[in-house]
């Protein structure tokens, strides 16, 4: 039993690196995997341009990846256990539509008579997204306290949600064409605009909600039976329901406001972790979806960008694409899915 799970572990970090060394090389310019080992062992490669392509524009954007697809994927593993929901992600608590809502303020908020700056930049994006969602988590931080069930916490933030996606429509009605562009193109999701000091702020981010989230593997694996089983064993379920809140309102505050909202990954990825992993027992579940949700990232941006092509698509169109058809065949196949 031990062997085969040090099995999966091998084959899923050969994997990512696989993938990773793939998404350096391939691109409008295809790099040979011997001038990627080079440059990334610090030595000279057969052409001095592969050395500025990798350090300057695909690392960034191969890290990125990494980083957002293991935080969303935390994120939506935590989302399913404490709402015991197959299908709740990391954007079941309205923190993504609170992003969203900030950014559409922010570039379409003329139309409205509302305009907090001349020219947005990305920063200034950024931190939109990260009121927007920091706000949200506040109002559902404030209503957790005060319910005692996580299905009611659940139907809060789908309604937060509704809420927030249809002052974005009417503001998008209202709106001019290019500001329309602007937010459309910010919530396909982008993975390659990312600076060094980007990257660092969302190790930093994806850190933080990993720890907080391991504090809460007791908790997790308690709620996996409900609230009262997870009682029994002592589990303090209100300070608990906080701090996996808290983890994942970090995990995906974070990647919404560097990368955009990227869908899908979250839902998707814990499912296919447990096809590979036979287990239920979250201290083995939390670094295996981190693994896994890397390795659907680079996976995604690798086809999205279009090998050989100039041409590179929303990242988010193709996690919907690839992800949709995965769980629709897991739940044909399994004829239901369990968290």
């Amino acid at each position: 039993m031990k062997l085969t799970r040090y099995m999966h572990w091998a084959a899923l970090s050969g994997l990512m690196l696989l993938l990773f060394i793939l998404n350096l090389g391939l691109g409008s310019v295809s790099i040979p995997v011997s001038d990627i080992l080079n440059i990334l062992a610090g030595n000279e490669a057969s052409n001095i341009i592969y050395a500025d392509i990798i350090w300057n524009f695909r690392i960034t954007k191969a890290l990125t990846c990494v980083l957002a697809g293991s935080a969303l994927s935390i994120g939506g593993l935590q989302m399913q256990t404490l709402f015991r929901n197959a299908l709740a992600g990391p954007d079941v608590l309205g923190l993504s539509s609170g992003a969203s809502l900030a950014v559409s303020l922010l570039l379409m908020g003329q139309a409205a008579g509302i305009r907090f700056f001349s020219d947005p930049n990305p920063w200034t994006i950024v931190i939109a997204s990260s009121i927007g969602a920091g706000a949200v988590f506040l109002i559902v931080l404030f209503i957790a306290r005060r319910l005692g069930d996580n299905t009611s916490l659940l139907i809060i933030g789908l309604m937060m949600g509704a809420a927030t996606a249809s002052l974005v429509s009417v503001l998008q009605f209202l709106s001019e064409a290019e500001d329309q562009q602007a937010y459309l193109l910010w919530t396909f999701g982008s993975l390659g605009s990312l600076s060094w000091s980007e990257i660092q702020i969302l190790t930093l981010v994806l850190v933080l909600g990993a720890l907080v989230g391991l504090l809460s593997v007791k908790a997790l694996n308690a709620w996996l039976l409900g609230d009262n089983y997870a009682r029994s064993l002592g589990v303090n379920v209100n300070r608990s329901r906080l701090f996996i809140i808290l983890s994942t309102s970090i995990l995906t505050g974070g990647v919404t406001a560097f990368c955009g909202p990227i869908a899908f990954v979250g839902l998707a990825v814990p499912h296919l972790t447990k096809l590979i992993i036979k287990t239920h027992n979250h201290r083995v579940l939390l670094p295996a979806v981190m693994l896994s949700g890397a390795i659907l990232m680079l996976f995604c941006d690798i086809i999205a960008q279009l090998p050989g092509s100039k041409y590179v698509l929303p990242i988010n169109a193709i996690t919907a694409l690839i992800g949709a058809p995965v769980v629709i065949w897991i739940v044909l196949k399994s004829k239901r899915i369990s968290i």
